[in-house]
């Protein structure tokens, strides 16, 4: 129980103080912090079109987020989801500019099974160039996000351009049919609901599972894995594809419940924010859920900020930042024991550390001073 409440108390902690530095961010532009703070609550989740903005945006964290989490659980720090996004959204366009497809639910899915290979492939290429060129997938996984952002520009300004689009390049949009609709008549899409299925499913498969449980003996300790006869290096590469299928499902679902065709309007920082919301949520399935609802809360609420207060609408990515940052100190205090560390325990050897030596005198605090 101390456990679980460790594991959600230092992200909630991280994520307060995130906001009071922001809070002192804009107070030194002059704007009163707790008008911030209002007004990132009202435009988040103040009212239904708040909670409906909310939730659209809530859809794709989910799947960037997954693209984190599950190559994580297998070792790997992949942090290339954005290219994986604009990709799937490309490749789901592009198949239904293609090839005729069912104006229905089943072209949709088609739409949304394009998308998950060309974003499978895409971060599985990192994990291959990890296992088998020894290239830090890290890096190789940012680099090859911009490779990507460049191709889905090329391709969209280019071959796959409508004619039509002027000042905004893109694809051809999708027929109606193809196109996701709101869940019972609201704005929220039906990519909620698959974002929630994926962040569900993929828990049950680390937890139920047994290629889930290799992976996770491969993320807990590769060389223990490897004694004991597990594919490592295909299980790593499952869970790069896997992880990049979700991303890339997040590109399709963007397409075909929001822009309607692939233009730069992809490119919205979803990947990378998926980043945040996977370490907050220390890489579990099911608790990026309600990580990814509350900065997407964040993100709806910045165009409130802009028309109430004069703030830039990018200002809430200066709050997801101080976040990151501020969740990545967390970690430096999670293995923290308190009482040892300030308070060594005395075991009867005077010799045991100040507090022992103190301990061991009747905790006089004037030998505090003497203490070695």
């Amino acid at each position: 129980m101390r456990n679980v409440l460790k594991e959600i108390a230092l992200p909630a902690a991280a994520i307060v103080a995130a906001l009071l530095l922001f809070g002192l961010f804009v107070w030194f532009a002059g704007v009163s912090p707790m008008q911030v703070w209002l007004l990132l609550f009202k435009g988040a989740f103040g009212d239904w079109y708040s909670w409906q903005n909310t939730l659209q945006r809530a859809a794709p964290l989910m799947l960037t987020a997954l693209c984190v989490a599950l190559p994580m659980r297998a070792g790997l720090v992949i942090i290339g989801g954005e290219g994986a996004l604009v990709l799937g959204g490309l490749a789901g366009a592009g198949l239904a500019q293609a090839v005729p497809l069912p104006a229905n639910v089943v072209g949709t899915v088609l739409v949304c099974i394009a998308a998950a290979a060309a974003g499978a492939l895409w971060i599985a290429l990192a994990g291959w160039l990890r296992q088998y060129r020894g290239i830090n997938e890290t890096i190789s996984s940012l680099l090859l996000a911009y490779v990507a952002i460049g191709l889905f520009k090329h391709l969209v300004e280019g071959p796959l351009r409508d004619p039509a689009s002027l000042n905004k390049p893109s694809t051809y949009a999708l027929d109606e049919g193809l196109r996701m609709t709101g869940i019972g008549g609201s704005d929220v899409h039906w990519g909620l609901v698959v974002g929630v299925a994926a962040c569900v499913a993929a828990g049950l498969w680390l937890r139920i599972t047994r290629s889930g449980f290799s992976v996770r003996v491969v993320g807990g300790n590769l060389r223990t894995a490897q004694l004991v006869g597990l594919p490592a290096s295909r299980l790593i590469l499952l869970a790069c594809a896997l992880g990049g299928a979700c991303a890339g499902v997040a590109g399709a679902i963007e397409v075909a419940a929001v822009h309607t065709s692939a233009n730069a309007s992809l490119i919205a920082g979803y990947g990378y924010a998926g980043i945040l919301v996977a370490f907050i949520a220390r890489h579990n399935p099911v608790a990026i859920i309600p990580v990814a609802i509350l900065f997407g809360g964040f993100g709806a609420a910045g165009s409130l900020l802009q028309r109430r207060l004069g703030l830039p609408d990018a200002s809430v990515q200066v709050l997801q930042g101080i976040a990151f940052v501020l969740i990545l100190a967390s970690e430096a205090l999670r293995d923290v024991d308190w009482k040892k560390s300030v308070i060594p325990a005395w075991n009867g050897d005077p010799g045991n550390g100040p507090g022992a030596w103190i301990a061991a005198r009747g905790g006089n605090d004037k030998v505090a001073e003497a203490a070695p």
